[in-house]
């Protein structure tokens, strides 16, 4: 696989759920800001990209695993890896991890829309080829 992208986070009062660890739906923004932080780091804009092409990316699926909680105040490292990049879509593996310890870890599907009809259409050439070239 492609070599990975990691972002930071902290976990505030308002990710936890009543029991103190983080609520898992939240697990889900957190691989959301991580694959926007990476696009970033490609020199991607997604408004660019709405501006300019008339497109976006939307989540088709995603597959999330629970392995150990994290907690108030914990700094996790969440790490993104393409698994497969298509024509129109690609497939990330990310996870969530606190030190060395594996707390989530997920397989995402990402599609690229028309956004007049949010009709599937391929990656426009100026993201998928600096996609292709991390």
């Amino acid at each position: 696989m492609p070599s990975a992208f990691d972002w930071t986070v902290r976990i505030y009062y308002e990710d936890t759920d009543a029991g103190g660890i983080v609520f898992y739906a939240n697990y889900l923004k957190f691989f959301e800001r991580a694959r926007t932080e990476w696009l970033r780091a490609l020199g991607v804009g997604q408004q660019e990209l709405l501006d300019a092409d008339g497109a976006a990316f939307v989540v088709k699926s995603a597959s999330l695993d629970y392995h150990a909680p994290a907690r108030l105040d914990d700094v996790l490292t969440i790490r993104t890896t393409v698994e497969k990049l298509g024509r129109a879509s690609v497939q990330f593996v990310q996870q969530a991890w606190k030190g060395d310890l594996l707390l989530t870890s997920a397989h995402v599907k990402v599609g690229c829309v028309d956004t007049a009809t949010m009709r599937p259409r391929s990656i426009p050439d100026s993201a998928a080829d600096k996609m292709r070239a991390a």
